[in-house]
């Protein structure tokens, strides 16, 4: 291995851990709430150390974004498709996002996102937009998948049912947090079996 491709590699390495301590951080507070001092001091880094990975708080911030998404679908999307196409898919992906929520209980650094920037100007609005826009996306292809197989009603309105899908997500997650995970899983696992069934053949 040659100076320059040993180098380019622990640069790599440098920028994932200051990446993956950044994402805790922001689980915790927010990415309105990363600090570079804080996050230096957590990597036993200087500011300039940190800023030379990443140019800008912003830059950070993206760049957290995009790491938890790819997190995100790396656990709940991914493996839900080595399900058959149609209704297990998609109670996969369900299943698979109620996994999340219980491990992300103490904070979703995607959820925070959306609350912090769905009124804002700018990069990361643009982001957060994008991302959940092709999140829903995702989930309007496994419903018409699941009408194309015959699991769902011929007339259903994907676009409804992902929002539906979504929301009912989101009140887990809501609900987990305030509550305690095994109620709130209790109550949301309930309306899924009544919402599949209102979609159903």
């Amino acid at each position: 291995m040659s100076p320059v491709t040993s180098s380019a590699g622990k640069r790599a390495a440098t920028r994932d851990t200051i990446l993956d301590h950044a994402y805790g951080l922001a689980r915790c507070d927010g990415l309105e709430g990363l600090s570079i001092g804080t996050l230096a001091a957590d990597v036993g880094m200087s500011k300039s150390g940190v800023f030379a990975h990443f140019g800008s708080r912003e830059d950070l911030q993206l760049a957290v974004l995009e790491l938890g998404a790819r997190r995100f679908m790396a656990n709940v999307l991914l493996p839900a498709l080595k399900q058959p196409r149609g209704l297990p898919r998609l109670r996969a992906i369900v299943a698979n996002w109620f996994t999340w929520a219980r491990k992300n209980q103490s904070g979703c650094v995607l959820l925070s996102a959306a609350s912090e920037y769905d009124g804002r100007d700018g990069a990361l609005h643009d982001a957060v937009v994008a991302q959940q826009a092709g999140w829903r996306g995702e989930l309007q292809k496994a419903i018409a998948q699941a009408i194309a197989e015959g699991h769902l009603r011929a007339d259903t309105d994907t676009a409804q049912l992902a929002f539906e899908i979504y929301a009912l997500l989101l009140g887990l997650h809501h609900d987990g947090g305030l509550f305690g995970y095994d109620e709130a899983e209790r109550h949301t696992t309930a309306a899924f079996e009544r919402l599949w069934r209102s979609w159903q053949p």
